[in-house]
């Protein structure tokens, strides 16, 4: 946009499809340049100030940002990652060149020229400005503030001696002036947005703060506003949203298929599937190996096929197990209390398990001796482990960020020696990624030569040596949308899933779409009660502003068949509720029930019942598992919430959770639709790297098929009908999030563009975590304490010692201002819906924290309960979050009245879904202490003999990135400038 200094209408020059940020002026004031990210990474663009002209400057897999015009117009400085960090480069405006002025190890960008051209001032690592002679490459500190506190934007005075630079500390965002090493203020008591500010020839300087463009005159203390109008449309999502079906009885195919892998012999696949591992001779019937509640993953064929290893938690938390195949006994071989143990495979010569653990190391178990062993440390969230076939290389995806500024990266394969510990990343094929760090490789053949992984949507073999090296380019071997590859033993067939189905393909030939394994497995509906009856002492409807009494609430099937006034001697069974509060079931609409590192097993599902949770969606999961889990549920082989989902988030080619899928090209976006198509997602979700044009694209293929589409974004993906905005602010590929600023605030435009789009927004109130300094009645509930794994209660003690020992005045301040956008949004007519990102946040119980935080600042009871159950239920289109003729048989029966105090929501006694009653009592009775299947043979009191981990390979500082510090922030943090 172009607006006079004197304010008025403001002038578009690009599209939404542009991406862009960060424009500066030529010198002659003829020339726009700007960072654009409409091909999928930042480029430098020009443009003229009449919106003609526009044209590409730079190109390549590596971010180009923070354009600035030297005053000869000769040059552009810019930030770039070309070389492993930032660092600040000239772009030669009459040749096209592009040469490095400062690529240092640290992070160095935000480059701005003195008024003569001779030197550039920047940021490097947030807290410093440093200064450089273009000419001679000299460079000199001109200012370090304490950590903590962050620089942006640095803006040489015209005087050529001062620099004007945006601060954060303390709470506070001030513009200061740097004059001779030391900072002083220049505009205080205002927001000042992280943005340069620009001077003009008479000294006078414009800034953003408090939502506006601000001029003042340098050495006065008087302040303008330039008042302008830019004017975008919206379009208010409208489509008929399709709804699941939870009542039928007809069987459904089987999709659900989890982690599949081809026995040795190449005639029998084991897989997951229904809360249960099946094993099924191909051409076959499968047949189930466990039918127990407990939670059973990753199954893997011992190398001589009799035997098959797999994670449960049948004792307690999840270890390692082994099952001989022909006498259908079950050995425990890993008996960690402190820890689990997960993604298991086989050595070569059938001695050895190698296993994650829940942070992400690498473990090695001697199966005969109990020995375990660290080989490598924790990554984050790293694929499931492949050996070589002499057993001294374990192969595995592990990310690897572009730089330390922004923690997106590429999944490369990680080769770890077992015995030295010498670790390396290997690239799958240059600037590409393997597709998700799970079940999609890479998997190493039998006979060494090859490794076979997912990238693309579709499957690859790389050639490799004995060391896993590639020893040339990988050749792909799937045409359709493909994942989680496996061999035979003879290294000439790889089974797969696509779309659902299992394939098998021969790796000789030309690449293809395989041949279909039919998998004659179906599951339908669990059926409801044939009558039940509620006798309700007083219940809330969902929406009313009053309570009805003594009232009976009758469901049958799924259902609520009615609402009628108590008469005793109802046919049916009687639920007594007389004497309790009855409401709709609580709505979780933002969580990751299968992420990577919380390992709650069989656990979670009673601990979001207990609470009174009932229903849950999650906008990003690894594909199949999220199948899986639905599948599950909505069979009553697994207890838990009723559960909407998705597959991994479609993002850009640069990804950072291990359930993100890099997307590169337009026909691999279509693949990832048809997965989505056959997978039948509940809602698609596009995530921060993804270009706009290609989150159009979602947008509309997700309406025509009825469900939603959501992101992190508002704008543009309010004028492309995009439904939803997850987070309050969040994470975002401009490193700034333009709907909240970095202490909380919002503004009309927001607000007012949510209300009229009815673009739903749900909060995640990660700061509502301060609460924890005065209630901790929820971390010592006996719910928490009986169902939180050992290590998920070590990080919720460690939220609260946050809370109690450090100075929250700041996050308080913070948490009041984000939930006065959503006081604003709800009485304006907004729609705000209930979600957590746990278990980023901690699992259940931060829903009511949240609602908590609503609560203490400014929202009603009442109107925070209905963004967690009617509107909610509204946003997914379904008939939930109500108590109502028709609707869902989803209800939470509490000791207390939440509608006069919050924290009686959580006062959960039962819980009702989709008509089945269980007590708190009764979902929490298997976990009173450790429990064992009468088809066990464990070894009570078993330990393990841990050895000493292998040594800290050298060079292992190269990989910042799995540094202990690191990864804890990461785990810890869902919505950081990234």
């Amino acid at each position: 946009w172009t607006c006079s200094t004197s304010g008025g209408t403001a002038r578009r020059l690009t599209s939404d499809l542009y991406d862009i940020a960060q424009p500066d002026w030529s010198p002659d004031g003829s020339t726009l340049v700007f960072q654009s990210y409409r091909d999928g990474v930042f480029n430098l663009w020009t443009i003229r100030p009449d919106g003609s002209q526009a044209r590409q400057l730079t190109r390549g897999p590596y971010d180009h940002r923070e354009p600035r015009w030297s005053p000869d117009g000769r040059s552009i400085a810019f930030s770039s990652d070309a070389r492993g960090s930032y660092g600040i480069y000239l772009y030669d405006t009459r040749d096209a060149s592009i040469r490095a002025v400062v690529d240092g190890p640290e992070e160095e960008y935000e480059p701005t020229w003195s008024p003569d051209g001779a030197s550039l001032a920047f940021i490097v690592a947030d807290t410093r400005i440093d200064v450089v002679s273009v000419a001679t490459g000299a460079r000199s500190t001109l200012v370090t503030v304490p950590t903590g506190q962050i620089l942006h934007m640095p803006q040489w005075h015209p005087n050529g001696t001062d620099v004007v630079v945006q601060a954060l500390h303390g709470g506070a965002n001030d513009l200061l002036q740097i004059h001779a090493g030391t900072l002083t203020p220049l505009v205080t008591g205002e927001e000042v947005f992280p943005f340069r500010a620009s001077f003009s020839k008479d000294w006078r300087y414009f800034y953003t703060s408090d939502g506006k463009i601000r001029m003042r005159r340098t050495g006065s203390d008087r302040v303008s506003t330039v008042g302008f109008t830019a004017a975008v449309c919206v379009t208010r999502p409208s489509y008929p949203k399709r709804r699941r079906d939870f009542d039928g009885q007809t069987p459904h195919q089987v999709v659900g298929i989890g982690s599949p892998v081809l026995s040795p012999d190449g005639k029998s696949v084991a897989f997951r599937a229904l809360n249960d591992l099946w094993t099924m001779r191909l051409g076959g019937t499968p047949q189930p190996l466990f039918e127990d509640p407990w939670w059973k993953s990753d199954p893997d064929w011992s190398p001589d096929g009799s035997r098959l290893a797999y994670a449960s938690d049948r004792t307690g938390t999840l270890n390692l197990w082994v099952r001989d195949l022909a006498t259908a006994t079950d050995t425990q071989v890993t008996f960690l209390t402190e820890s689990a143990a997960v993604s298991c495979r086989w050595s070569p010569d059938g001695r050895e398990l190698a296993y994650l653990d829940q942070d992400g190391a690498l473990w090695v178990l001697d199966v005969a001796s109990g020995d375990v062993q660290r080989v490598f440390e924790a990554t984050f969230e790293p694929g499931r482990p492949t050996w070589s076939p002499d057993g001294t290389i374990i192969a595995l995806a592990a990310v690897v960020p572009y730089s330390k500024r922004y923690r997106e990266g590429l999944s490369k394969i990680l080769l770890v020696n077992r015995r030295t510990g010498e670790a390396t990343y290997v690239a799958p094929a240059p600037d590409r990624s393997i597709q998700t760090r799970g079940d999609d490789g890479p998997v190493w053949s039998p006979d060494g030569r090859w490794m076979v992984y997912a990238m693309e949507s579709v499957l690859w073999l790389l050639p490799v040596g004995r060391d896993g090296r590639p020893t040339g380019a990988p050749r792909q071997l799937t045409t359709g949308v493909s994942d989680a590859p496996s061999w035979s033993g003879d290294s000439r067939t790889v089974l797969y899933l696509s779309g659902g189905e299992l394939r098998t393909i021969r790796v000789g030939g030309a690449a293809g779409a395989g041949n279909k394994v039919a998998v004659p497995l179906t599951w339908t509906n669990a059926p409801g009660p044939d009558r039940l009856v509620i006798h309700a002492g007083r219940m809330w409807d969902g929406t009313s502003a009053t309570v009805r009494r003594d009232v009976d609430i009758l469901v049958s099937g799924h259902r609520i068949v009615g609402v009628e006034p108590h008469r005793a001697g109802r046919p049916g069974t009687l639920v007594d509720a007389s004497n309790r509060f009855v409401m709709p079931g609580i709505i979780d609409i933002h969580h990751h029930r299968e992420m990577q590192g919380s390992s709650y097993g069989s656990r979670q599902g009673p601990l979001w019942l207990a609470l009174g949770i009932t229903t849950t969606r999650s906008p990003g999961s690894p594909a199949y598992q999220m199948v899986e889990e639905r599948e599950s549920v909505q069979s009553g082989r697994r207890v838990a919430p009723r559960y909407f989902g998705t597959g991994e988030a479609v993002d850009g080619p640069r990804i950072y959770y291990n359930f993100m899928r890099p997307t590169f090209t337009s026909a691999q976006l279509t693949l990832e639709l048809a997965r989505a198509a056959a997978l039948d997602y509940d809602l698609t979700k596009c995530y921060v790297r993804l270009p706009t044009v290609w989150q159009k694209q979602v947008i509309d293929w997700s309406h025509r098929h009825g469900i939603p589409s959501t992101s992190h974004y508002h704008y543009p993906a309010m004028a492309f009908g995009g439904d939803g905005t997850e987070h309050v602010g969040a994470t975002n590929r401009f490193g700034y999030s333009r709907t909240i600023t970095n202490v909380g605030s919002g503004f009309s435009d927001v607000t007012d563009m949510f209300n009229t789009s009815r673009m739903a927004r749900t909060p995640t109130l990660f700061v509502s975590s301060t609460l924890y300094r005065e209630d901790t009645s929820l971390v010592t509930d006996p719910r928490v304490t009986r169902l939180y794994p050992p290590w998920r209660q070590k990080a919720l003690a460690a939220t609260v010692a946050t809370a109690q020992t450090t100075d929250q005045t700041i996050t308080r301040a913070n948490l009041a201002h984000q939930v006065d956008q959503l006081k604003r949004m709800v009485r304006g007519g907004g729609l705000v819906t209930t979600g957590t990102d746990s278990p980023i946040d901690h699992l259940a119980i931060s829903t009511h924290m949240n609602l908590r935080a609503l609560v203490l600042y400014g929202l009603t009871p009442r109107e925070a309960l209905i963004t967690a159950t009617s509107n909610s239920g509204s946003y997914l289109g379904e008939q939930l979050g109500r108590v109502a003729t028709g609707c869902f048989a989803d209800l939470a029966i509490i000791d207390g009245d939440p509608l006069t105090r919050i924290e009686d929501a959580a006062a959960v006694t039962a819980v009702v879904t989709s008509g089945r009653y269980r007590t708190v009592e009764q979902l929490l009775a298997p976990y009173a202490g450790p429990t064992a299947t009468t088809t066990t043979t464990a070894r009570a009191g078993r330990t393990h003999r841990v050895l000493a981990p292998v040594p800290r390979h050298s060079g292992a500082e190269a990989y910042w990135w799995n540094d202990p510090h690191v990864l804890e922030e990461a785990r810890q943090s869902c919505c950081g400038p990234h």
